[in-house]
């Protein structure tokens, strides 16, 4: 790239990170086209839009810093809300005039200059540089069990609601119990004839009163948005100097009081000694993600709820059969079972310098400097990208860091400091080994088996102080990155 010149950028996605990439860019003057595979902007909150649906991080943090909202409605707001307002911010800085809907990418391709980027429709078009915003929580994973097609009533994953199926009176049977399958849970088994929750494994429920602004306190956050301001900001000093930290030492006593906190909880809420048993976990709290939720523990009680823990033998087209041989008949079968968390921008075809492949890069896992970039993908950065800080931080608070980083990498490359800008392998080689002995020393790393472990059983998550992050987001060691 020349110097001065003025860049174009390719953004993938149109979810969180990618709008606000194209608000950023768009403030900055900078020619970008957003690809979105999807009929509209949203990402996560786009897709998932089940009964019960909410964000377990306060709405008042989960917000962009330059976007704040004075609306909430609650203090942990429903994921209709969420999709609004990511909607609303796509609106009201126009950016969505630069987005191309309903066209996935299949390919990028570094020529030695720039990027080529082509879609699922044929198109094609160069770029200097690439925002992979792809998110992570996009690729449904569906559990390997026998008969799992032979089902003949209505199935389907959390992420992919059919909202033409009937629900009230309905015998509904649901396969997971993390945070989708709670809030599925307390939405729906009030409504179900019979509710069966199949749970492989307990989680550690952390109560929570489910607050709704009043008019008049959405009134106040909007006459005086200093008050709102500092509202997100003693948010965002609790939850990162806090619990963002504390999961870094797996030995903290700081998961003592979260235990005692949630068993409490639980002993006072389930009046069963065998469901308290079959609900109370055996590892570590937060060793797993914490489960947030106000009405799991009454929804799971109802005379027409049952907590499944027998193993599941086969799926038929009856319903489930679990271990002891019993045949639990359904009419809509649920499968809140997560997502492939590594898949990132896969499947699409990335070539890099020399027409290295990144899926032959990330052969055993994905990695990346910092999170953001790959050595021999020049002008590539990926936000929210491997290693992030999905467990601890704001996903918002953390693109919009990365975001900032990445800009001072464009304005090197602009001023013709760097040609172009991708970390070293010594630099992403020494930060991938000081990742990994950190990451063997947090909670997640205390004896469970989740999505934040790596096919090595090691975290794939920044294992480092909120502190150290904000610090590497300043300024990037400019030393760390070499021209293609």
């Amino acid at each position: 790239m020349q110097a001065n010149s003025k860049p174009r950028f390719a953004i993938i996605g149109a979810g969180m990170s990618g709008i606000l990439s194209a608000v950023k860019l768009k403030q900055a003057g900078l020619d970008f086209t957003v690809f979105e595979k999807a009929e509209k902007v949203g990402g996560t909150w786009r897709e998932n839009t089940y009964p019960g649906i909410a964000c377990d991080v306060p709405s008042h943090l989960y917000c962009y810093s330059f976007a704040m909202n004075p609306d909430w409605s609650y203090a942990s707001s429903p994921g209709a809300e969420i999709q609004a307002y990511f909607e609303g911010v796509a609106n009201r800085y126009e950016v969505e005039g630069s987005m191309r809907f309903g066209d996935a990418v299949t390919r990028c391709e570094w020529t030695g200059e720039e990027w080529e980027v082509e879609t699922a429709s044929g198109y094609s078009d160069r770029f200097d540089w690439v925002v992979a915003a792809t998110g992570i929580l996009h690729h449904p994973k569906y559990p390997d069990i026998e008969g799992l097609d032979s089902f003949e009533g209505a199935m389907f994953h959390s992420a992919r609601w059919d909202p033409s199926v009937p629900l009230d009176g309905k015998r509904i049977g649901l396969i997971g119990n993390g945070s989708s399958g709670v809030q599925i849970t307390g939405a729906l088994a009030p409504r179900a004839a019979k509710f069966s929750l199949f749970q492989r494994t307990a989680q550690w429920v952390v109560p929570i009163e489910q607050v709704a602004y009043s008019e008049e306190q959405r009134a106040e956050f909007r006459r005086n948005p200093e008050q709102l301001q500092k509202l997100h900001q003693e948010l965002d000093a609790s939850f990162h100097e806090g619990f963002g930290n504390a999961v870094l030492d797996g030995k903290s006593e700081f998961f003592d009081t979260i235990e005692k906190t949630c068993t409490d909880y639980l002993e006072k809420n389930v009046a069963d000694a065998d469901l308290r048993a079959k609900l109370l976990p055996d590892y570590t709290a937060a060793c797993k993600r914490l489960v947030i939720s106000h009405d799991f523990f009454d929804s799971i009680q109802l005379p027409n709820a049952e907590l499944v823990t027998e193993g599941i033998k086969r799926i038929e087209s009856a319903g489930i059969r679990t271990v002891d041989g019993r045949l639990h008949e359904l009419d809509l079968l649920v499968l809140a079972t997560g997502f492939h968390v590594d898949a990132f921008m896969r499947p699409m075809t990335i070539r890099g310098h020399d027409g290295i492949l990144l899926d032959d890069v990330w052969k055993e896992r994905p990695s990346a400097y910092m999170s953001i970039g790959v050595p021999n993908f020049p002008n590539f950065f990926m936000l929210n990208g491997p290693n992030s800080p999905v467990g601890n931080f704001s996903l918002i608070r953390t693109a919009e860091m990365q975001f900032d980083y990445m800009m001072q990498l464009v304005e090197k490359v602009r001023s013709g400091e760097l040609d172009n800008a991708m970390p070293t392998q010594q630099a992403a080689t020494r930060f991938e080994e000081e990742r990994t002995e950190a990451a063997k020393k947090t909670v997640w790393a205390s004896g469970c088996n989740s999505w934040y472990l790596d096919d090595r059983g090691i975290p794939a998550a920044w294992p480092f102080p909120f502190s150290r992050f904000c610090a590497e987001m300043s300024e990037p060691k400019f030393e760390d990155f070499a021209a293609a």
